[in-house]
């Protein structure tokens, strides 16, 4: 197989991992504020991906730092084009990234609740822009002759991208969901096995409707095949969800997301960005690197990546039990004054 044909593979793969793993760390943060009533529900359900959100994101790095070094034109005309979409998620990740670091560093109810909005805030807007930017993807952007986005940031706000934002949205949240009826017990759980059970019937009729548009109106023939695949996939997170299998339901939902990834990358082969011109199309040819560095890139690949794949399966193997509410102890950061008196004491004092 040719290396870059490869790498073009591998990086869908590594979009799949990340949605599928962060795809859950999302839709936790976005049902924070309907399933986390009080204070230590919120924390149940923050502490079911504290061990492993950090680790999820890692699967981001690498696809952009692959694109970046095996598609480096891909890579300048996405994130010169995107620019503002890929923003705006990167500060939504660094908010995220925030709040869960430092919501239990203070004990004041208020903090806390400053730091949930950031939480919440940081889920749901990867959850919608990453769908737009994808269905966009799909769809073709303004190229020039020379690979240039020539469109604005609000002609990627269109009805098809704004669906398959709403779709990924949808997606993740039913995602999350499961995933708390799967690590939770008590309470949470059983509010999270309704949920579930509710969205994904939403998400069974929204993500039709784009996959069904994307495959009539920019996809090849092969790609109905990922679209079956997800119609499978969806229809069992239905029943899986209503019978509370919740180990199944989060299979199937997997799988709509592996199979979202397969429709994608299918939609676009063989290009890595088409455009609404097809002769201004970024071929996957066009925009690689050299053979050399793609070659030194595979075998790095091949010898680091089975290491990483077993560190964190181990690290979801060590944290695979159920989190209840009995297991959260009760808050010990410093309150403000104590803060306040920290900031106003000398070194020796601190």
């Amino acid at each position: 197989m040719d290396l870059s044909i490869l790498w073009f593979l591998l990086i869908a793969v590594l979009w799949t991992g990340y949605l599928v793993l962060e795809g859950f760390d999302f839709g936790v943060g976005m049902l924070l504020p309907f399933l986390g009533r009080d204070d230590k529900n919120r924390r149940v359900m923050i502490n079911t991906i504290g061990p492993v959100w950090d680790g999820n994101e890692v699967w981001l790095l690498t696809a952009g730092g692959a694109t970046f070094a095996a598609f480096p034109e891909w890579y300048a005309s996405m994130f010169s084009g995107f620019y503002l979409a890929l923003f705006l998620i990167l500060m939504a990740l660094i908010v995220r990234i925030v709040a869960f670091e430092w919501r239990g560093k203070i004990n004041s109810d208020t903090w806390r609740a400053w730091l949930d909005r950031g939480i919440v805030f940081g889920s749901y807007v990867p959850a919608v822009l990453w769908g737009v930017a994808f269905a966009n993807l799909v769809r073709g952007v303004e190229l020039d002759a020379d690979y240039q986005y020539v469109g604005g940031f609000f002609a990627l706000l269109n009805p098809f991208a704004l669906l398959g934002g709403l779709t990924t949205a949808m997606i993740f949240v039913t995602h999350g969901a499961i995933f708390l009826a799967l690590k939770t017990s008590g309470q949470i759980q059983e509010k999270a096995g309704k949920l579930a059970s509710t969205l994904s019937v939403v998400t069974l009729v929204v993500a039709a409707a784009w996959a069904i548009w994307a495959q009539l109106a920019f996809s090849v023939a092969w790609t109905w095949a990922a679209v079956v695949v997800a119609a499978l996939g969806l229809v069992g997170t239905v029943f899986a969800t209503r019978m509370r299998r919740e180990g199944w339901a989060f299979i199937s939902s997997a799988v709509v997301i592996v199979a979202a990834v397969v429709l994608i990358f299918g939609s676009m082969y063989p290009n890595v960005m088409p455009a609404l011109d097809p002769a201004n199309s970024l071929s996957i040819e066009a925009a690689s690197s050299t053979s050399y560095t793609l070659t030194v890139m595979t075998w790095v690949a091949v010898i680091l990546t089975p290491v990483v794949l077993l560190y964190q399966g181990w690290t979801y193997w060590v944290f695979r039990k159920r989190i209840s509410a009995d297991h959260i102890p009760e808050h010990a950061g410093l309150t403000f004054a104590q803060v306040t008196a920290r900031k106003d004491s000398t070194p020796s004092q601190v």
